[in-house]
């Protein structure tokens, strides 16, 4: 699946997400872009997934008409992130096109 990790999310979870393939916001260029152009802009590039940390992007998006699962991590915190990098993978396994979906990590 391909996976665009969005400004918070933390980079390093991409290498335990072997099953993916992981881009960044920043690396693509991307990183002035606001929510709605992102996610066209993933959309249009094919992504299937964004990860963020961005918990206000529902309300501040019509997520109805997007093809693009969004995936959002309760915290931008590494260790935490990290100690749930296993549910992490199997939310974004698990998402099917549009959907909407929180991670909650303690």
């Amino acid at each position: 699946m391909r996976v665009l990790f969005d400004q918070g999310t933390p980079a390093p979870l991409r290498s335990l997400l072997p099953a993916h393939e992981v881009s960044t916001a920043y690396e693509l260029g991307w990183s002035t872009l606001e929510n709605g152009d992102l996610l066209a802009a993933a959309e249009a590039h094919g992504f299937q997934v964004l990860l963020t940390t961005d918990k206000n992007l529902k309300y501040q998006q019509d997520l109805a008409s997007r093809t693009i699962s969004i995936v959002v991590l309760s915290t931008t915190s590494w260790p935490r992130v990290k100690a749930s990098a296993e549910v992490v993978a199997a939310i974004i396994a698990d998402a099917a096109q549009g959907t909407y979906a929180e991670v909650p990590i303690a």
